[in-house]
């Protein structure tokens, strides 16, 4: 399951877009902390602190300990607004949560052993066709990543949602959208020979027609 990460966070005085703008002049990040049927509460984070978070694979279904003005907030990012010129963070959203917390969540899908998989070794490629599978599950059990195991895989196979294993307590937010996960399809090359062979194939049929009836017509 995954872990819960420390980070440290200021109380913000100063809201709105001025507010904001001036927290981002300072090397510091805007957002808010909201949920839990508390009052939403602004904050500041450093901006090398939130780059090292934010660069981190799975940062929206990580659990984060905000050291919030001498208080411990345990808190889920919900969103992040960028600058769409520079690419720099704008400003975070940040969801309380506690340990009986029912949360929907994205977690990266990956896969394992495709070395065992003769799909593969054949050529195949992974089609895969929900990199983040939305969960529904305890905020103190989110996993870091769910690994779906592609042994024995050919191609033509298909992995649906009941070939992921969850915990127990943790379900699929959407399992009839998020049914199917991936497919193992034949590769370009593969297809094209087949391709080729099928229209030569064609062209010799028509060329025989064509003979025939030359014939018959003497």
């Amino acid at each position: 399951m995954a872990e819960i990460t420390a980070l440290k966070v200021e109380l913000r005085d100063r809201v709105g877009t001025g507010g904001a703008r001036a927290t981002r002049r300072a090397g510091q990040i805007p957002g808010i902390v909201y949920g839990n049927n508390e009052d939403p509460v602004a904050i500041a984070i450093e901006l090398r602190d939130a780059n090292k978070e934010l660069n981190r694979p799975g940062f929206m279904s990580h659990l984060y300990e905000l050291q919030l003005d001498g208080k411990k907030v345990r808190a889920l990012p919900r969103d992040v607004q960028y600058d769409v010129v520079k690419g720099q963070p704008l400003h975070i959203d940040f969801l309380r949560v506690s340990r009986k917390s029912q949360i929907v969540v994205g977690v990266p899908v990956t896969f394992i052993n495709e070395d065992a998989s003769p799909g593969l070794k054949r050529g195949g490629v992974l089609n895969v066709l929900i990199h983040e599978l939305e969960l529904k599950c305890p905020a103190d059990s989110i996993p870091e990543v769910l690994e779906i195991d592609v042994t024995g895989l050919e191609i033509g196979d298909t992995i649906h949602l009941v070939d992921v294993t969850l915990a127990k307590g943790i379900e699929a937010a959407h399992p009839d959208r998020d049914n199917t996960i991936a497919t193992m399809v034949a590769p370009s090359s593969v297809k094209s020979e087949a391709t080729a062979e099928g229209e030569a194939g064609e062209a010799e049929e028509a060329e025989s027609e064509t003979e025939g009836g030359g014939e018959s017509s003497s």
